[in-house]
């Protein structure tokens, strides 16, 4: 039903410009900027300010990031708990303060020279990082502690201490792995002498680095489906303490968000772009801002509201009489089993949300007008 709803061009479709705009864009988010960065370009490209996202991603990641505006902001709630899926790749031998690549190194003692085999990463894999896992987020992360960001707290140098919360591992999938080199003082750096590790391989022993400011490391580029709240740079630093090794991620992308796919043919690109200004200090600042690349056409590749809840909850199509009710708060006589978008297929009109208050029964939790 929701896919054929997709793509009928006739009902639901590409946004229509109205004087009122509401709807999703689904947006390729660039290395480097933020994810408030992307909502205030399309802030400035819609001119509104009712905007917000469904889930961050990390200036270092890329991928989908799901953008809502006008009445479609209240699908944000519902879409930011789908499962996800993200391309990664996985450095271990280095750990780092953040968990990735965006961090400083920190102190390795003894250098790891004896690397495992594929095989045998991936058996601790599907022993210790599939299904149901307790997952430790790390401190420089966007949770709340006491009512501040966690990563504020420990910019400011104080102990942050987070607890292990339950996330569900769906996939995790290693695509290829490799040894090599890389500098041992500074992460992100690229991999000297790069090695594909098979299958069914034996691990790697390492030899005397290139260089003395070199150190061997392992790589792996994985693939995750996971549920929200997972943290793919937690995976990375407890794969590699598992390892005896360390590890941190060098590369994130997130390719899905439910039933939003970077493959989409909707989805709109960006850039990063360096902006210089002078602060209130008077020192001279540069810091990235993103731009959209197809900002005048913003709203062509928008899905309208109702296009936006079919791709983010089950639909029921309901008569005028009943859109009438539940605007007034009325339930009505329908037996859903789970968050549900109402909207009227004549007028492709997006009605309200739905939730089962009891048997044959379903309730408004919130109204469109």
């Amino acid at each position: 039903m929701i896919s054929t709803m997709m793509t009928s061009k006739s009902k639901i479709g590409m946004m229509t410009k109205k004087p009122e705009h509401s709807g999703l864009l689904v947006i390729d988010k660039p290395q480097g900027v933020t994810s408030h960065d992307v909502v205030a370009a399309v802030r400035g490209a819609l001119h509104m300010k009712r905007v917000g996202h469904a889930g961050t991603l990390d200036p270092m990641a890329t991928g989908v990031l799901v953008v809502g505006f006008g009445n479609a902001t209240r699908l944000l709630n519902y879409i930011v708990d789908h499962n996800k899926t993200y391309e990664a790749t996985i450095r271990l031998g280095q750990r780092t303060t953040t968990d990735d690549a965006e961090g400083e190194l920190l102190p390795a003692g003894e250098r790891a020279v004896n690397f495992p085999s594929r095989q045998a990463v991936e058996q601790l894999i599907t022993e210790r990082f599939t299904g149901r896992i307790e997952q430790v987020p790390n401190v420089y992360s966007a949770i709340k502690v006491n009512g501040q960001r966690a990563y504020d707290l420990a910019r400011e140098g104080k102990d942050v201490e987070l607890k292990a919360r339950p996330v569900t591992i769906e996939e995790f999938n290693v695509r290829q792995a490799r040894y090599g080199y890389t500098h041992s003082d500074r992460a992100g750096t690229e991999l000297a002498g790069a090695v594909v590790a098979e299958r069914t391989g034996d691990g790697w022993i390492a030899d005397t680095a290139p260089h003395e400011d070199m150190q061997p490391v392992m790589e792996l580029d994985v693939t995750v489906t996971c549920s929200a709240g997972t943290y793919i740079r937690a995976l990375a630093r407890d794969l590699g303490e598992e390892l005896g090794l360390g590890g941190h991620l060098t590369m994130l992308r997130r390719t899905r968000v439910g039933r939003f796919s970077v493959n989409m043919p909707n989805v709109m690109s960006a850039h990063a772009e360096s902006k210089t200004f002078t602060n209130r200090e008077g020192m001279e600042v540069t810091r990235n801002r993103a731009v959209l690349d197809d900002a005048d056409h913003a709203l062509d590749h928008a899905l309208d509201p109702v296009a936006s809840a079919a791709a983010s909850m089950n639909m029921l199509a309901v008569s005028d009489q009943e859109a009438a009710d539940l605007r007034f708060g009325r339930r009505i006589a329908h037996d859903i089993r789970t968050t549900t978008a109402a909207y009227v297929e004549e007028t492709n009109d997006l009605v309200a949300i739905l939730e089962r208050a009891k048997r044959s029964e379903a309730k408004p939790v919130a109204v469109f007008n």
